[in-house]
């Protein structure tokens, strides 16, 4: 079945692991972790120096990631992006967390993602 043709439910039962994994391996800056589900695409962005500088810039500021709320699905003809409301330790207030997933030869990855 086509991702997008999935229900909020079905693609939050691939997008929630996924991004779990994604976030643990940012929190321990551990690059094979939090790039495993990446598409080749974002695996040529995200090096292991850029992670390692991305991830102690906004733990500094930031704290850790703590919990996150669903927001919504949006559907496009070849991928879904996934939002949520998220908190971090250190700092108040909200943040926006998004993944883009796409399948590919019955893989689901990620073809983008970031917390603002």
């Amino acid at each position: 079945m086509e991702l997008a043709s999935r229900s909020d439910e079905e693609i939050l039962a691939i997008a929630n692991p996924i991004m779990d994994n994604l976030m643990e391996g940012s929190t321990e800056i551990n690059h094979a972790k939090h790039t495993r589900d990446f598409t080749d695409r974002l695996k040529a962005i995200v090096t292991k120096d850029h992670l390692e500088k991305v991830c102690r810039r906004y733990q500094a500021d930031w704290g850790y990631f703590s919990k996150r709320e669903f927001v919504a699905v949006f559907r496009r003809p070849t991928s879904v992006a996934v939002v949520w409301r998220q908190w971090c330790t250190k700092r108040d207030g909200e943040f926006v967390a998004e993944l883009v997933l796409v399948e590919r030869e019955s893989k689901y990855l990620v073809d983008h993602a970031m917390v603002f």
